[in-house]
């Protein structure tokens, strides 16, 4: 093996001692089994970081119908902040798999994320729960979107370049769909007699009934517990072992911040769009009388992008990353434009509900796609060094993690400056226009400097 893949002996519990995924025969007799055993663990463990990392987004459109008096951009920032906290600490899972392992950092993440879950259900059950214990809960609560940095670079490490594509998009669109069963079950969970502590009151107009939203997190509890422990007893570690000083190499690559952008533009649009989009409806919406459920439709937002993910890794895998990250930037500008020029943000009426809705659910597909092609591409510029590709990939996670923060409050900003969201969505349109041309130039285009 290469002086970057083993510098020296291994010897700490729970590291592999050879690990040669591009030799088809260590592949077959024991790579294989190993890789794809580490996959779907790692793969269930996230459904469980992202669930964590949005139920905030579920529970915050109910928090004034129990009783708490947060304003519209108090609301949006308590949406926003898991966000904030999800992206920076990306940037510090960047590094953490090559120098602790998989093993230590995945088991020790999944526990970790006890914390925000606990205390959320605590502070949610006491409508006196000041502001300020909300926002570091809500921060706290992004340790579950931080963790998605060491779970693709471990990954990317484990498969040979020619799984990648179907195994990253098996992992994080799966790992994705943890945002849609935060915001399915949320709903139905909160009306379940508590799990601890006495229930709330919801009141909306004449409606009066009970509601415990403290289970929306209790219910992750041992859930994470019992992860916490599988993976620390069935996970190993790839020998790629490399200080921190020594991986900042990644930042003398222009490709690095390319690959930034594009992903900001399909990940962070996902991620940002499904923190925003329950308080998105009920924002632009929720001023008619027969105004929709928020979370009834929210969920299917982040159910759609998941899926198209999975999906489109393997396909991905066929055609090559960089014409479907094409594709998707084309049509995040299309469908963007159709929501501003429609008027299905400004409305007079639920009749253009619909319309909002299916454009909406439109972008959310698309940036599932683009979120498989993305990761199908990057190891492909970095093939030169598998140990910089995961590296790349942990850190355009970070930075597009930062999009549940960014869309969030801009969205908010947006209502409150103007009456509405369309200038935000101005804004992402000419945003989409220089990374789709970035991709185009570099990647896509015949005579490309990095075709993939």
């Amino acid at each position: 093996m290469s002086a970057e893949s083993a510098p020296g002996p291994i010897a700490r519990r729970g590291w592999l001692e050879k690990w040669t995924p591009e030799d088809p025969e260590f592949w077959r007799t024991t790579g294989s089994k190993i890789a794809w055993r580490t996959l779907w663990l790692t793969t269930i463990s996230l459904i469980l970081s992202f669930a964590s990392w949005f139920t905030m987004s579920a529970v915050v459109v109910r928090l004034p119908n129990v009783g708490f008096k947060f304003d519209t951009g108090q609301l949006f920032w308590l949406a926003a902040m898991p966000g904030l906290a999800g992206g920076t600490l990306r940037l510090l899972h960047t590094f953490l798999v090559p120098i602790f392992g998989t093993r230590a950092v995945i088991g020790t993440a999944t526990l970790l994320k006890l914390i925000p879950c606990i205390g959320l259900a605590i502070a949610v059950a006491n409508p006196t729960t000041p502001f300020w214990m909300f926002m570091l809960l809500a921060f706290l609560a992004g340790m579950g979107g931080g963790d998605f940095s060491s779970y693709m670079p471990s990954t990317s490490l484990f498969f040979p370049k020619r799984l990648q594509g179907a195994a990253l998009g098996i992992q994080a669109g799966i790992g994705n769909f943890g945002v849609s069963i935060a915001q399915f079950v949320t709903p139905w969970i909160i009306g379940l007699a508590a799990f601890s502590g006495a229930a709330q009151t919801f009141t909306k107009g004449d409606v009066h009934k009970p509601m415990a939203l403290q289970n929306a997190f209790w219910v992750y509890v041992p859930l994470l517990l019992v992860l916490g422990v599988a993976c620390f007893v069935w996970l190993r570690s790839v020998p790629v072992r490399v200080s921190f000083k020594d991986q900042l190499d990644i930042f003398k690559s222009k490709h690095t911040w390319f690959c930034t952008i594009t992903y900001l533009m399909t990940f962070g649009s996902f991620s940002g769009l499904a923190a925003a989009f329950p308080l998105l409806i009920k924002m632009v919406y929720g001023k008619f009388p027969d105004a929709p459920d928020p979370l009834a439709w929210a969920f299917y937002g982040p159910l759609i992008g998941s899926a198209s993910r999975v999906i489109f890794g393997f396909v991905a895998d066929k055609t090559g990353g960089a014409i479907l990250t094409h594709i998707c930037g084309l049509a995040l500008i299309g469908l963007s434009s159709a929501l501003v020029m429609t008027g299905s943000l400004t409305p007079e009426s639920t009749a253009s509900f619909p319309l909002f809705v299916t454009l909406m659910l439109s972008i959310f597909f698309f940036t599932g796609v683009g979120n498989a092609a993305t990761f199908r591409q990057y190891p492909v510029i970095f093939s030169h060094s598998p140990r910089q590709g995961a590296g790349v990939l942990g850190f355009t996670g970070a930075i597009a993690a930062y999009g549940p923060f960014l869309v969030a409050t801009l969205i908010g900003t947006s209502i409150s400056n103007t009456g509405s969201a369309g200038s935000f969505f101005i804004g992402a349109i000419a945003f989409y226009v220089v990374a789709t041309a970035i991709n185009w130039w570099y990647y896509t285009r015949k005579g490309a400097e990095k075709p993939c």
